[in-house]
């Protein structure tokens, strides 16, 4: 069941972006479910050495990203639009950011994990649909090497966050 508003149609003119990652994690797959679980509510998606998170997770509430690229900081705000918990054939759990005037670009990312029961395998997805802002389409192809960047990155402080748990 998801609760919140519903997932938003990726508006005309917006990049997507898609990354999937495979917990590589031994144990039960419910302990590791629980484990990715924990991690993506605690946000350690963000736990990497550029990108600092500053602010909750309660749902609504605003949040900044803080971005280091190209030697300065970057400030990026959003809020969390809607939350994903889904029972069944996959088992899904997540929420989705949506960006705020202040972020430098128009987007909603998506960050869940997912349990597959045929396969037992778990799973950490990040979707993402965004247009640069008028300022940002300046630096249009660093804004989507940031962003490959942050999937890739993303994918992996999952990895660590779970294997620590």
């Amino acid at each position: 069941m998801e609760a919140g508003s519903r997932p938003r149609k990726p508006p005309r003119g917006t990049e997507r972006l898609y990354s999937r990652s495979p917990s590589n994690q031994t144990g039960s797959w419910r302990q590791v479910f629980e484990q990715a679980k924990c991690a993506v509510g605690q946000w350690k998606m963000f736990d990497m050495p550029w990108v600092e998170l500053c602010g909750t997770d309660t749902p609504g509430a605003r949040v900044a990203v803080l971005v280091s690229h190209l030697g300065f900081w970057s400030l990026n705000a959003c809020k969390i639009v809607y939350i994903i918990e889904k029972h069944g054939s996959p088992e899904r759990y997540g929420f989705a950011c949506g960006t705020l005037p202040e972020h430098a670009e128009i987007a909603e990312e998506r960050f869940t994990v997912e349990f597959h029961p045929g396969d037992q395998a778990v799973w950490y997805d990040l979707y993402a649909f965004s247009r640069p802002t008028t300022l940002a389409s300046l630096a249009y192809p660093l804004a989507r090497a940031l962003q490959k960047r942050f999937a890739r990155d993303s994918g992996s402080a999952m990895q660590r966050a779970i294997q620590r748990a």
